[in-house]
């Protein structure tokens, strides 16, 4: 039952803990971790921050599975808002009390609120099942979101670490390069090749490569990874 929800989590330093009911409106993309993202040399985990251009800060994450989960939602158009390890959720499942803390919180453009737990098919258990289910039952009874998501595609997720490196804005400067690109692209074309009808390949590729980060152009990531001869096109184009 909704009323069997409690929230754990803190805003500028002071700890809190809520109904469910009592605080689901809250701006839980702006709030602090409950916990500190630590690793150790032996462990399984790898803990660290990503600088996210949606949030322009850091958020963290616990491994390279959150990680790499942070990038693709920092590349998504409709995110404009994470937060890491957001609070902690209560509950009693019947025989004991129980807390689970869901990896991000995310903020859709359309204002709708989205749980995301990062855990691979093959690093599940019978208790993080229940955990995610719980959660997903707490976030459905206030209208939130929930999503439990697993490994990304390999060669899919290559391509956008990749296009990862030039994610800030400088990388799409100057302006007359990145719509130079934009005309040349609107043919299909190479992407060595079309980068040089622009001009200095070493000026040149670091722009369409945010380019092809923000969406402006597209090419195919899933079929392989990307090399000077894969197809560019100006986004609606093809």
């Amino acid at each position: 039952m909704l009323t069997g929800f409690e929230l754990d989590f803190s805003v500028d330093g002071v700890r809190r803990r809520r109904l469910l009911q009592a605080s689901w409106d809250l701006r839980f993309e702006a709030v602090e971790p409950v916990r500190e993202f630590t690793w150790h040399k032996y462990g399984r985990g790898f803990a660290g921050w990503y600088y996210s251009v949606t949030v322009r800060d850091h958020v963290g994450y616990e491994s390279w599975l959150e990680r790499d989960r942070l990038v693709l939602l920092d590349r998504d158009p409709q995110v404009i808002a994470i937060a890491s390890q957001p609070f902690w959720l209560h509950w009693h499942d019947g025989v004991r009390a129980r807390r689970h803390a869901p990896d991000y919180f995310v903020r859709l453009a359309d204002g709708r609120a989205r749980v995301v737990d990062v855990r691979a098919e093959d690093d599940m258990d019978e208790e993080t099942r229940d955990s995610f289910a719980a959660t997903e039952r707490a976030c459905g009874t206030v209208g939130w979101e929930f999503s439990w998501v697993g490994r990304p595609e390999p060669v899919f997720m290559a391509n956008v670490r990749w296009l990862a490196r030039y994610r800030r804005t400088r990388c799409g400067r100057p302006q007359a390069v990145a719509d130079q690109l934009l005309d040349v692209f609107r043919q299909p074309r190479g992407l060595w090749e079309g980068a040089g009808r622009v001009g200095d390949r070493l000026q040149v590729l670091p722009v369409l490569f945010h380019l092809l980060w923000s969406g402006a152009l597209e090419t195919d990531l899933e079929g392989g990874l990307m090399q000077t001869d894969s197809l560019v096109w100006t986004e609606g184009s093809e």
